[in-house]
């Protein structure tokens, strides 16, 4: 249904309200009699256009109900155009409602024909309004576009990396292996001032030891054999922009000395030279080691560790984030099927309840990789359990005796997985959890759901 044609009219009279909805018959019209119903209605329809009378129950001779009700609407929907209807001596109270951020106001009785123009002024500039949003949108993509969470640890670190991002401060991230940690390295990148320069990824456990010092440094011509040219290294390379050590923890103890020492000076010599060369990068690290066990064990400097974690962000596996599972192996499925050209595919039942119990020690990876195998090995519209190749579990753990606590986070878990389950669709996640969209809508706000 498209929203541009909705109009919400907020009236407490009856006669009133009726002609109101038979003078703009034009528009989809739903009509509430009092602030809650009104409330219920924008969260249910989210009408671009209100029209609203500043007097409404349980006083209606009182302003107080109306002014609470636009302040409401306008924090829910700030796009939403607001246009008051007052008594014939309202002036002040209309003047005060365009300043809170009213639209525009008629005074009672008004002539239809001029509010209906009114009106459609007001549709127009809200399509002009989410048509400029979505250009800049396109303009400017968001830096973590490409991750994909409803859990709230997930979103701190999410926030966590968009609140650091515009500083200079050095950045690890610490979590398993597939949980996304060069993800966020790019999304610091990308929404830092940094992000028109390159972002050059290493990964320190990927090259042997006698060969890191040379790809980290550089080298100069004749430096050892074999080394026919001068080569910059990818600290050089990275210059001006952000360079991401992933693998941190296994950074052999002969280079952490001297990646100290350029973290502390910002200059460097390459292999087999005598030249200072200063270096202006951000560093972004990454580990799933317990760097804290092995300072302990004299393995990781524990002055460098200090250098590189000015900011720790932790990322939690996906066996933690309940519903993410779901919610992530539906977007690998369209996208794998789109790439396949196998048509539109969805999961089963059986196989969503795999998903949802399996543990994923693996993290994104793992489930990346086998939706992309189920989607090959698919046939008909649904991807099964056996697709998937994976066997349902179940994990065990202390219950929570505090019934009141055991309720919040049933209903937090259930609305979160049926969220995953419905792909973010409200009226199917309703559905799921057979309850109204005003209910769900309600549950979301209370766990601080977007």
């Amino acid at each position: 249904m498209e929203s541009a044609g909705r109009l919400l009219i907020v009236e407490d009279d009856p006669a009133l309200q009726k002609q109101m909805h038979w003078s703009f018959d034009k528009y989809e019209t739903y009509t509430a009699d009092d602030r809650e119903s009104a409330l219920a209605q924008l969260r249910r329809y989210q009408p671009p256009v209100v029209t609203m009378d500043l007097g409404l129950p349980p006083d209606p001779d009182s302003v107080s109900e109306g002014f609470l009700l636009l302040e409401q609407i306008l924090q829910l929907a700030p796009d939403t155009r607001v246009i008051v209807l007052t008594g014939q001596n309202d002036r002040s109270n209309a003047l005060k409602a365009i300043e809170l951020g009213a639209y525009d106001f008629f005074t009672k009785p008004f002539e239809p024909e001029l509010v209906s123009l009114t009106i459609d002024r007001a549709f127009r500039l809200y399509d002009l309004v989410q048509e400029n949003k979505r250009l800049q949108a396109m303009r400017q993509p968001d830096a973590l576009a490409g991750l994909i969470t409803r859990d709230p640890e997930m979103l701190r670190a999410c926030r966590m990396v968009e609140k650091v991002a515009s500083s200079n401060v050095t950045v690890m991230l610490l979590g398993d292996s597939g949980t996304g940690k060069e993800l966020l390295a790019r999304g610091v990148h990308d929404a830092s001032a940094r992000k028109n320069e390159r972002f050059v990824a290493i990964n320190c456990a990927a090259i042997p030891d006698n060969l890191l010092e040379s790809e980290l440094f550089g080298y100069e011509k004749g430096a050892f054999t074999g080394a026919n040219k001068t080569t910059l290294g990818k600290i050089e390379t990275a210059n001006g922009g952000t360079l991401f050590l992933d693998e941190i923890g296994d950074l052999p103890m002969a280079l952490q000395a001297k990646l100290l020492r350029f973290l502390q000076e910002r200059v460097i010599e390459r292999v087999g030279g005598r030249q200072e060369i200063p270096i202006d990068v951000r560093i972004v690290c990454a580990t799933h080691r317990d760097l804290s066990e092995m300072i302990q064990k004299a393995e990781f400097r524990e002055d460098l560790y200090y250098r590189l974690a000015e900011i720790v962000i932790k990322i939690p596996p996906l066996r933690s984030r309940v519903g993410d599972a779901v919610l992530l192996a539906n977007a690998f499925a369209r996208r794998f099927a789109q790439e396949q050209n196998c048509g539109s595919l969805s999961f089963s039942e059986e196989a969503i309840r795999t998903i949802e119990g399996h543990r994923w020690t693996g993290n994104v990876r793992e489930l990346e990789n086998c939706v992309k195998r189920a989607v090959i090995m698919a046939e008909g519209r649904f991807i099964t359990s056996d697709d998937l190749g994976l066997a349902e579990s179940e994990e065990s753990s202390q219950p929570d005796l505090d019934l009141r606590q055991v309720r919040e986070d049933a209903e937090k878990r259930a609305v979160i997985m049926a969220l995953g389950r419905a792909n973010g669709n409200i009226q199917k996640a309703a559905e799921i959890l057979n309850v109204s969209r005003p209910t769900l809508y309600d549950l979301m706000h209370r766990f601080g759901m977007r």
